[in-house]
């Protein structure tokens, strides 16, 4: 296997998912997608756009709704897995500070996560916002939530094979070789 974990970030809107799909269905099936949205019934906006995605990839993925436990997700993917797509590691993070969890168990939560892609059967692929770019939140849960989002890409960025920051639908690699991922064919010049 020529990569074993690719790192997207960027902002809202950025092409981020579209280029992890389009990552994703180079490798033959089975596919897995681990959504960690969560619907919530009083939020149709969300709900809407869950069911965006869910029509996105239509049937040539598996969907998986994990919970807060995304490591033990990625360990029980069956051994056919062929490629992983987390979408998306902030919505996973902003799950755990909403908790309330310190600083140390979060940081926890994601040294095991990183442990968990060497048992995965596939390859992953994981997406994730970018938001170290805008203005300072003005609430402490939101300078907080910042600053472990930070620290989570920092982590990630460190032990992915590749890494790329998507902008208005272009990825900008940042780390790793595009024709290596997306195939000589189609990485950009």
């Amino acid at each position: 296997m020529p990569w074993r974990m690719g790192l997207i970030l960027g902002g809202a809107r950025s092409g981020k998912t579209r280029l992890a799909l389009r990552i994703g269905q180079a490798f033959p099936a089975p596919r897995f997608y681990l959504a960690t949205a969560e619907a919530d019934p009083a939020d149709p906006e969300f709900q809407a756009r869950i069911e965006r995605h869910r029509r996105d990839r239509q049937d040539a993925w598996h969907t998986i709704e994990t919970g807060f436990d995304l490591a033990e997700s990625l360990t029980r993917l069956p051994r056919a897995a062929q490629i992983a797509v987390v979408d998306c590691l902030t919505l996973w993070l902003s799950r755990l500070v909403a908790r309330e969890a310190s600083d140390g168990h979060i940081l926890q939560q994601v040294d095991g996560l990183l442990e968990a892609v060497a048992r995965c059967p596939a390859p992953v692929v994981f997406v994730s916002s970018e938001v170290g770019l805008g203005v300072v939140p003005m609430t402490p849960v939101g300078r907080r939530f910042r600053d472990m989002a930070g620290w989570l890409h920092q982590r990630f960025a460190e032990q992915a094979d590749w890494v790329v920051f998507a902008v208005a639908g272009l990825p900008v690699w940042l780390k790793g070789d595009a024709g290596l991922v997306l195939g000589p064919s189609t990485a950009p010049p």
